[in-house]
């Protein structure tokens, strides 16, 4: 029986986690070489030691108050391979304000040369320690905002579902911790391996960013009244040929000074918001049925039905036939 080293991962317990994201990730890694070797009758070959440990090893109270026993005091550890950050479920700023005292221990074993992973809100947590400053990260795009008023040294790039900066990475939604795993798990163990993990827990391993589920009112809270209204004439009229300098005079401005607003309110320029909005349509009326791609490009603004789905693939991840296939529902609300 040939011999694998196994690897140790880490995974940082506290009051207020999402208690799936730690015990999704335990399995997740618990069970390379062990499911797909079951499951085809081959004998098992663990290849991670996984172990939960927080602060003087004290019981973890989840957010849905599942009580989660730890392995190992945090101060105990010195080196490990993986250190896995999970989601805050609770109160961002309760969390953050509770565990100042982890923060020391994550940056003391972040510098055993491990890697760091942060799952959605856990970015927080490793932002706070200042272990994403001048890094590119990710988290929930429901909180993109609040991170980014709150770490303006982090180069927050939410449309990613994962993000790696060094030994740092970012996993956007609460579940993306799967995709995260599987991603250490090939570079730890190799493709064959993490290709064989993703089979046996039936997890989709194509999806790179979050634009699928992203709120666009997300992008209208900071409040600019001339932003707001070229935002909101996009929105009303994003079927038509909008060109940004007739977008600039209505708010009389030029189409450089537009440009540069929108890149400091918005994040991106006008141009990019018209096709955001386009998209969020395109994939409204896939979600309801829609079934023929000339007509939708027409729809929402495009006459190239090709370009249409180029941009809809870059932006969400999915050809318009996989976004329907995967979000058509039979209703709508």
């Amino acid at each position: 029986m040939p011999y694998f080293k196994k690897y140790k991962v880490t995974i940082v317990g506290f009051d207020g986690a999402l208690a799936s994201a730690i015990t999704g990730a335990m399995d997740i890694f618990s069970f390379a070489g062990v499911s797909w070797q079951r499951f085809n009758h081959l004998p098992p070959e663990p290849r991670f030691t996984v172990s939960l440990a927080s602060l003087n090893q004290r019981p973890v109270e989840c957010i849905n108050r599942l009580t989660l026993n730890a392995h190992q005091a945090i101060e105990d550890i010195n080196s490990t391979d993986i250190l896995l950050i999970p989601t805050i479920g609770g109160s961002i700023h309760k969390v953050l304000e509770q565990n100042q005292a982890l923060l020391p221990h994550l940056v003391r074993i972040s510098q055993s040369g491990c890697d760091v992973l942060g799952n959605c809100s856990g970015a927080f947590l490793l932002a706070k320690a200042g272990l994403l400053n001048d890094r590119t990260a990710t988290t929930h795009w429901g909180y993109a905002s609040l991170f980014a008023n709150m770490f303006s040294d982090v180069n927050l790039d939410i449309k990613q579902m994962i993000t790696q900066s060094d030994n740092v990475y970012c996993a956007g939604g609460g579940v993306a911790f799967h995709n995260l795993c599987l991603l250490l798990i090939e570079r730890y163990c190799g493709r064959e391996v993490a290709n064989q993990v993703a089979k046996a827990h039936v997890i989709d391993t194509h999806r790179t960013n979050q634009s699928a589920f992203t709120n666009i009112r997300q992008l209208k809270q900071h409040q600019q009244p001339q932003i707001v209204k070229v935002q909101e004439f996009i929105e009303d009229n994003y079927q038509l040929p909008l060109k940004v300098s007739e977008l600039a005079k209505m708010v009389h401005v030029t189409s450089r000074t537009l440009n540069r607003q929108f890149q400091q309110w918005v994040n991106m320029r006008p141009i990019e918001y018209i096709q955001t909005i386009r998209v969020e349509q395109a994939k409204r009326l896939l979600e309801g049925g829609h079934k023929h791609i000339q007509s939708l490009a027409l729809e929402v603004g495009y006459e190239d039905a090709a370009s249409f789905a180029k941009l809809f693939k870059k932006t969400t991840g999915y050809t318009p036939a996989q976004y329907k296939i995967k979000f058509h529902r039979d209703f709508d609300f």
